[in-house]
């Protein structure tokens, strides 16, 4: 699997398993399977209720902690709040860190909530911090204030909004561009079936899945596909062995409707910064 490598040195799988909408009870089978494929990276989220199933997935596997690479986010805001709640989240994960915490999105008070990861990290808690849902002026506000650079930050990211603005401002600012719903959850069979992504798809003998998270990954943009079919698990993993032409990738722009498909939050429109 291919790395990252962030503003602080820690390094990142570009391609990881995504845990969002997965059911908790059955979140530890399902990262149980993602690991024997080979997944090392895991996206979970305090909201999505699969810390726990998370890191009994990881504790059963046979594998050191180090080997892995876990995500989560909050979901609180203020730094007494989010200090308790990071606390909670790596009780109910079972471990003394995690790799990354980010803040899920903005909220009324995200500077003191950022100030809170800043202290976890100097704590050991987290080996990294970042953001998410944060248009570049949010991030503007973050870096103005922050003692601590932020690594990334994970925004909605796919073939029809491409994030024209958000993408060359993180190269710019030296933070890592995230992708949430890489395949468009719901507009990803539309997505699949266009002619120029089947075409590719036939040219490498991959499915039009890869293709859309390698036009991503080649990018440099971090991909956290998630599925419960254990097949398509085992073809997202794979997604990173082939290259596009660098015209292929530009071939592909034509695409960008530059809006999203969820319209949420409202911050993230182009127009809104």
């Amino acid at each position: 699997m291919e790395n990252i490598t962030f503003n602080n040195g820690v390094t990142m799988p570009i391609l990881g398993y995504g845990t969002f909408q997965t059911p908790p009870e059955e979140t530890e089978k399902n990262v149980a399977q993602a690991i024997k494929i080979g997944y090392r990276s895991i996206d979970t989220a305090q909201v999505y209720g699969t810390e726990t199933g998370v890191g009994a997935a990881i504790a059963k596997s046979g594998l050191p902690r180090d080997q892995f690479f876990v995500t989560t986010k909050t979901q609180t805001d203020g730094y007494a709040a989010t200090a308790q709640g990071l606390d909670e989240s790596l009780k109910r994960f079972g471990s003394e860190y995690f790799d990354l915490v980010i803040i899920h999105w903005p909220t009324t008070n995200s500077l003191e909530t950022y100030r809170a990861l800043e202290d976890a990290y100097q704590a050991g808690k987290v080996r990294a911090i970042g953001l998410s849902n944060f248009n570049a002026t949010q991030v503007d506000q973050v870096l103005a204030h922050a003692h601590i650079k932020p690594v990334i930050d994970q925004i909605e990211t796919h073939l029809f909004w491409q994030q024209a603005k958000m993408h060359p401002y993180l190269l710019d600012h030296d933070i890592i561009h995230e992708s949430w719903a890489p395949l468009g959850e719901n507009f990803g069979r539309e997505m699949m079936t266009l002619p120029a992504v089947a075409a590719l798809a036939e040219k490498y003998q991959v499915t039009p899945a890869q293709v859309l998270l390698r036009w991503l990954t080649q990018q440099g943009i971090v991909t956290i596909p998630k599925s419960t079919n254990i097949d398509h698990v085992a073809s997202n993993f794979a997604a990173t062995e082939f290259n596009l032409t660098s015209a292929e990738i530009d071939s592909l722009r034509q695409f960008d409707r530059h809006h999203s498909i969820k319209d949420w939050p409202k911050s993230m429109a182009e127009d809104q910064y």
